[in-house]
């Protein structure tokens, strides 16, 4: 059996279409699997409505696809939800719409324009208006982990030695250390995204694939076969071996 898993997409319609083109192809030798997204669907990028409704109508279409949620998709649900209301993952000198963020970017993109230029509650009622109930509905449903045999697809990663069943969202959408500094066997192979690397690294026990589309950088999709993954190119699959 094997499964597949796209990296953070950060609101490029074009890269997450590229993305399942080679997954496509990588089906047509293989066979099907699963498709993994490990969130992070929007901000920075010009067209995150485009991502949320490709992926939305993909699973309303029957596709065999898991979305799961990003702390950037968290930010903007909770701001849907209520602007004023802490993010505990964020510091407190920054907010959604923070440029840094991106999340004015987001807005943009479902035609609420200057938002991080002007008060928020207007931005807020505007965002209320424009953005579809069924993608503020998708985008608060989102599991926040998935497991498939000996692999874990998440975000941000886990709280080592933390069983999943007791894992908080808190941690798997935004942690960093100890995770990442964490060189442990947690029982399964830990398949994330969050932070930003140059291209995918394999680490033994985790594997991230986050390469940067937030940064212009390439959105990677992998394929996994037990423990074994493969990074899905144009020209096939490379192997991502452990270091």
């Amino acid at each position: 059996m094997h499964c597949y898993a796209i990296g953070d997409i950060h609101g490029h319609l074009d890269l997450l279409q590229a993305a399942h083109a080679r997954i496509a192809a990588d089906m047509a030798i293989h066979g099907p699997g699963p498709v993994i997204h490990v969130g992070d669907l929007v901000d920075r990028g010009p067209d995150s409505r485009g991502v949320v409704e490709h992926l939305r109508q993909g699973i309303e279409d029957g596709r065999d696809w898991v979305v799961l949620k990003g702390n950037h998709d968290r930010m903007f649900s909770r701001f849907l939800r209520d602007p004023t209301e802490p993010e505990p993952g964020l510091r407190s000198e920054y907010s959604w719409l923070h440029p840094r963020l991106g999340g004015a970017e987001t807005l943009v993109s479902y035609g609420v324009r200057h938002a991080g230029d002007r008060p928020v509650a207007p931005v807020h009622d505007e965002a209320l208006k424009k953005v579809p109930e069924p993608h503020q509905a998708f985008l608060a449903a989102r599991p926040c982990w998935h497991r498939i045999g000996d692999v874990v697809f998440v975000h941000a990663g886990i709280r080592p030695g933390v069983a999943m069943e007791d894992q908080v969202e808190d941690d798997l959408v935004w942690i960093r250390q100890p995770f990442l500094e964490d060189m442990r066997d947690h029982g399964f192979l830990v398949v994330h995204g969050h932070t930003a690397i140059p291209a995918p690294h394999h680490h033994g026990n985790r594997l991230n694939i986050d390469s940067s589309a937030a940064y212009g950088g390439p959105l990677s999709a992998v394929v996994i076969e037990g423990r074994e993954a493969f990074l899905l190119t144009e020209t096939g699959r490379v192997a991502l071996r452990p270091e």
